[in-house]
C-alpha cells in the first residue's frame, strides 16, 4: 500500500533577526514590499514588522540594481506586493545571507496526508509514504511522521529502533526535501 503527503506553508515563516529598538529578535514578514527608484538604479527590499515592538525592518531584495537588468514581470510582483514572492524570497539562500537572518517555520505549516489519521491497513502489510515539499520546510521527519500517523512522537521512535520504520534518509534532525519511508507493523 502506497500514501502520499505534502508538507504545505500555511503562512510566511517568523525572521529571526535583532530588533534595534526593543530586545525582540522576530519579526513577521506579511508579504509587502518597499520598491525605490534613484534614476535608473532600483533598491527593493521586504517589508517586516517586530513582534515586540512594531518596528519595521527592511530585508534587502535588489541592491542599486540597473532598471533594465531587472526583470519586467519581478518589477509588476514587488510593485503588487506579492506573498508568493515574499515567500519565495526568504527562502532563498542568498537573501537570508545578506540580509544575516534566519526563518522560524514552527506553526507555519501543514501536513497534507490525503485520508484519516491512522491509516486502515491488515496486519503484517506494509505501508510506504512519499512525503513531498511545496516549500523547503525544515521538520523534524519523527514529528511529521507521528502528526500524518496520528500517534505520539514516543511511539515513532520505538518503532524507528524496533526497525519497523525505515527510510533511505536519515530520520533524526531535520529534513527539508522529500523523502520516503516504509512502516511494517
Amino acid at each position: 500500500m502506497s500514501r502520499t503527503w505534502v508538507v504545505v506553508p500555511t503562512c510566511l515563516p517568523i525572521v529571526l533577526r535583532r530588533c534595534h529598538r526593543c530586545a525582540s529578535v522576530r519579526f513577521r514578514a506579511n508579504g509587502k514590499f518597499r520598491v525605490n527608484a534613484n534614476h535608473k538604479l532600483l533598491d527593493a527590499w521586504i517589508l517586516a514588522l517586530c513582534t515586540g515592538c512594531g518596528d519595521t525592518t527592511k530585508l534587502t531584495v535588489l541592491e542599486r540594481t540597473h532598471v533594465r537588468s531587472v526583470r519586467p514581470e519581478l518589477l509588476d510582483l514587488l510593485h503588487n506586493n506579492d506573498r508568493g514572492l515574499a515567500a519565495e524570497l526568504l527562502q532563498d539562500p542568498v537573501v537570508r545571507r545578506r540580509n544575516r537572518i534566519a526563518l522560524d517555520w514552527d506553526n507555519a505549516w501543514r501536513l497534507d496526508s490525503g485520508g484519516p489519521d491512522q491509516p486502515d491497513q491488515p496486519q503484517g502489510e506494509a505501508i510506504e509514504v512519499s512525503v513531498g515539499f511545496v516549500a523547503r520546510i525544515p521538520v523534524r521527519p519523527v514529528r511529521l511522521i507521528a502528526k500524518g500517523l496520528g500517534l505520539p512522537r514516543v511511539e515513532v521512535e520505538r518503532l524507528l529502533a524496533e526497525g519497523n520504520l525505515v527510510s533511505t534518509v536519515r530520520l533524526s534532525g531535520k529534513l527539508s526535501a522529500d523523502f520516503t519511508f516504509v512502516l511494517k507493523r
